[in-house]
């Protein structure tokens, strides 16, 4: 399999996007667009770099997430990414769908926060990721979850 050239970075804003930054050594060197929703945090941390705005809130809002697939859909097509890579949160699950349908490598990385158990994101994208890493010993429970430390 060949090394990646592209990726795509799907992080909630947060957290989670810090911890997206926190995995810059994974990343840096790609070709990279990020999609994230569009707060102050993420406009000031991404400003240098090629972001799309998906639709909010994200958790549990139905409209959203039929708006985000149709973003996903769309933003794979026309980047075609090698790779995703996402930290969560809801935002993650639209893009790993349409990953898998367009058969992309998916990797998710479980949120620090996240120590006995997956957080509903992380449940509803574990089935479709080829790596799921956690950030807890204790969380690896399951089947295909890789522990590698933490990104803090």
């Amino acid at each position: 399999m060949k090394p990646p050239e592209r990726i795509l970075l799907v992080a909630s804003p947060g957290g989670h996007l810090l911890q997206m930054l926190a995995l810059e050594p994974a990343w840096n060197g790609l070709t990279r667009r990020w999609v994230t929703l569009e707060r102050p945090d993420a406009i000031h941390l991404l400003a240098d770099e090629n972001v799309v705005f998906a639709y909010g809130p994200t958790t549990r809002n139905i409209p959203n997430l039929l708006r985000n697939l149709r973003l996903a859909w769309r933003t794979i097509g026309d980047y075609q990414p090698d790779v995703i890579l996402s930290t969560g949160a809801a935002l993650a699950v639209p893009f790993f769908l349409v990953g898998r349908l367009r058969r992309r490598r998916l990797v998710y990385v479980e949120s620090l926060t996240r120590v006995n158990a997956l957080a509903l994101s992380g449940r509803l994208v574990y089935p479709l990721a080829d790596v799921f890493f956690v950030q807890w010993r204790e969380a690896v429970r399951r089947r295909r979850t890789v522990y590698a430390g933490s990104v803090a």
